[in-house]
């Protein structure tokens, strides 16, 4: 019996409200921006320092120096403690953490954050791919964020940014189909899509 179900998406694929049709129904927690609000607690950041982090990857200047500063600073300075350092990789080990704590509570939706790799190999996590034919992509995000948006470019660069965060984290590509039991096109609709899900973790009437 699956007690959680993971949800990887493109932008603008629909993915999150697909998401949330599947918890609504399962009647399980919703873990999208409920995760960030806890990241957030967790390192004691104002919840807008969390956003600009999540999903993201650090750049290769702030990797060397966070290095630098595990081994005691450039060329023997003191440098201040890594530890206090809230960054791109500090956000994914938290949210590292606090995926694997709801996979032990149970009952809940996880979207994005590479869950699928973190809780790859749970037998009772199911993991998910929504997908969307471009061109309903980028309808989709100019309905939500208006016409005076590069939505091709946004998706182009979200995209790009969550395939580096799963295989800068996790060594994983982002579509590898082998990390998911089901890839969904969302062209058959959210609540189309919320019940295949539904379906295929065994919870269908």
């Amino acid at each position: 019996m699956y007690r959680v179900l993971t949800v990887g998406r493109e932008f603008g694929s629909g993915g999150a409200g697909i998401a949330k049709a599947a918890a609504e129904r399962l009647g399980w927690r919703l873990l999208d921006n409920a995760l960030v609000m806890q990241i957030a607690e967790a390192a004691r950041v104002a919840p807008e320092l969390a956003r600009r982090f999540d999903e993201q990857v650090d750049g290769w200047l702030h990797r060397v120096s966070r290095m630098a500063l595990w081994h005691g600073g450039f060329e023997g300075v003191a440098a201040p403690e890594a530890a206090n350092v809230f960054d791109a990789r500090t956000q994914a080990s938290l949210a590292g953490s606090l995926i694997r704590e709801a996979h032990r509570q149970g009952e809940c939706v996880v979207v994005g954050r590479a869950g699928q790799c973190i809780l790859q190999g749970e037998v009772d996590a199911f993991h998910v791919f929504v997908y969307a034919p471009w061109d309903q992509k980028v309808a989709r995000v100019k309905k939500r964020l208006g016409d005076g948006v590069d939505a091709a470019e946004l998706i182009r660069v979200t995209d790009r940014m969550r395939s580096e965060y799963v295989r800068m984290n996790y060594g994983c590509n982002w579509k590898d189909p082998h990390l998911y039991h089901l890839m969904v096109s969302s062209c058959i609709g959210e609540e189309g899509a919320a019940a295949a899900i539904l379906a295929a973790m065994g919870f269908g009437q």
